[in-house]
């Protein structure tokens, strides 16, 4: 029997955004469908602004190399974080990226996608769901998890006065890539 070789995922962005969050909600959903997740994270002392990622190793076998060697996905959701994931991007990566945030997305022969997250927290009334918005963009433009095992996962780890809107934040995330794949 052969497997698919592992999917590298990288989200990155500033402190305070939600990422290592977001990668925690999308490391469950993968579990939840039976994957096995490896996942590292690293952020600068501050608490607020200062650049972070969340990266994850998913694969249907337990991997022997947990850190990410390419990149198959990355969510860019800060310009600040564009230049900490240049060297892992190639032809077969698909980034989604912030268009209120990343005036300069990378450059290249791969998959791009500018999403108004931002705005579209913004229309949410809560600039703290951009991070869902992405999760649900990518799950669905890439097929990482089904969306049912990511609306579980994020139901499971938010708290219950949050988990109303983070789940309207990831149907507005699946709606926007939806948009952009008729």
């Amino acid at each position: 029997m052969t497997t698919s070789p592992p999917l590298q995922v990288r989200l990155s962005g500033t402190g305070g955004q939600g990422l290592i969050l977001a990668g925690r909600m999308l490391a469950e959903a993968c579990m939840t469908g039976g994957r096995y997740v490896a996942q590292s994270q690293s952020y600068e002392p501050t608490s607020r602004g200062g650049v972070c990622r969340s990266d994850l190793v998913v694969s249907e076998e337990e991997t022997d190399y947990p850190l990410i060697t390419h990149l198959d996905a990355l969510v860019i959701m800060d310009q600040s974080a564009v230049k900490i994931s240049e060297a892992f991007i190639d032809a077969g990566t698909v980034i989604v990226a912030d268009a209120d945030l990343v005036p300069e997305p990378p450059v290249g022969d791969f998959c791009l996608k500018q999403l108004p997250f931002t705005s579209e927290a913004r229309q949410l009334r809560n600039i703290r769901v951009a991070n869902v918005i992405s999760l649900g963009t990518l799950a669905t433009l890439t097929g990482i998890c089904t969306f049912e095992e990511l609306e579980e996962a994020v139901g499971r780890l938010t708290p219950s006065k949050f988990r109303d809107k983070n789940i309207d934040a990831l149907h507005t995330g699946r709606t926007l890539a939806k948009m952009q794949t008729t």
